[in-house]
């Protein structure tokens, strides 16, 4: 259970001075929460205890000052341990949170890949959750009539898009989710491990797919445990470690300088 700290109001009034050519930017981006001191086991005992003034908070900073930019077309990798900070820059790109302080700048349309099943409703069938998935990425009825086919087909999903979600594997989960954020080039594509999901033959056409948006001038934030993937995809990346940014640059010397950290980490 944790809350994000509510944004501060200088967080909106900072001038606009960067290239039209920057799509993403953080400037000196800070991410709070509050987590509970103990452990809670239901949101009902929470939500007494709280009402009670029973619960005390500690504050934990998910990203700390953090300023970074990515150009248009380029993808951008993210690399560092589990709670290092990567999803909840993520989340800040895709407008799904704010920052506590600091600002971010996001120019243009965002398709976020940042949880299997995100958006989705496990009592709808499949193509109901299209039509859901599809309204919570922007586009309108017409659009999500006219392009259903296609994403049914990409998702391999023919057999079973009348079924309901709950009946679905974690493979087509993703593939259903991975189908319904791309069945357009977005300007922001955002992928949080997804590509990891899945049989080898979907992971090879996520894959053709990224690329082939990546040919067409979408900017792509891709983050993965996998360097294999990083290195073979992304033209920058950056590493963060406990909220913080500790290299940015081009991938190869990025990916070595985290893999020497981790080897000399585990020793």
């Amino acid at each position: 259970m944790s809350l994000p700290i509510a944004p501060e109001i200088s967080t909106l009034i900072y001038p606009d001075t960067h290239s039209n050519d920057e799509v993403v930017i953080l400037e000196d981006t800070t991410v709070r929460y509050q987590i509970p001191r103990e452990r809670i086991g239901t949101m009902k005992e929470f939500i007494i205890r709280r009402m009670k003034g029973q619960v005390q908070f500690v504050d934990l900073l998910a990203l700390h000052h953090v300023s970074l930019q990515v150009k248009k077309g380029e993808v951008f990798g993210l690399i560092g341990a589990n709670g290092a900070g990567k999803t909840t820059l993520l989340r800040l790109v895709a407008r799904v949170m704010r920052p506590t302080k600091g600002r971010v700048i996001v120019r243009g349309r965002v398709a976020p890949l940042l949880a299997m099943g995100a958006g989705f409703h496990p009592e709808l069938t499949g193509r109901e959750n299209v039509y859901l998935n599809g309204t919570l990425l922007g586009y309108t009825r017409l659009q999500i009539d006219e392009l259903f086919d296609q994403i049914v087909e990409f998702a391999e999903l023919q057999d079973s898009i009348d079924a309901p979600l709950r009946t679905y594997s974690s493979g087509m989960l993703a593939r259903l989710g991975f189908s319904v954020a791309t069945s357009q080039m977005p300007d922001i594509l955002i992928v949080d491990e997804v590509l990891s999901v899945g049989d080898i033959s979907f992971q090879e056409k996520s894959g053709a797919r990224i690329r082939q948006f990546r040919e067409q001038g979408s900017t792509i934030l891709l983050v993965s445990h996998d360097m294999g993937s990083i290195q073979r995809m992304c033209n920058r990346a950056a590493w963060l470690s406990h909220g913080e940014i500790v290299q940015v640059g081009p991938t190869e010397d990025v990916v070595k300088q985290f893999q020497i950290f981790m080897e000399v980490d585990a020793v």
